[in-house]
């Protein structure tokens, strides 16, 4: 990317040092791809602003795994218990 960028720059620092070999309908052809161009390289720098925002958020989660875990842990060990104790008390009754 990086290199096709510096290239694509220097080819327009060209065309506009050489200004009047080009003609005006040739200027509005190079105008419409220059802000093609531009809006492909605005998306890649996007696609960068996102991608650490992403790694925060991935790390958040991985960060709140663990006390979900933890409360799962002792949820699922409590209702273990509990099944326990319903069986006693049923032992009871009859």
């Amino acid at each position: 990317m990086k290199k096709r960028i510096i290239n694509y720059r220097l080819k327009i620092d060209n065309l506009l040092a050489n200004p009047d070999k080009i003609s005006k309908e040739e200027w509005k052809k190079i105008l419409q791809e220059h802000l093609t161009q531009i809006a492909f390289f605005q998306h890649e720098r996007l696609v960068h602003l996102i991608n650490p925002m992403l790694l925060v958020l991935t790390l958040l989660f991985l960060v709140l795994l663990v006390p979900y875990i933890m409360h799962y842990y002792t949820l699922e060990n409590e209702v273990q218990k509990m099944y326990t104790q319903y069986d006693e008390i049923l032992k009871h009754l009859s």
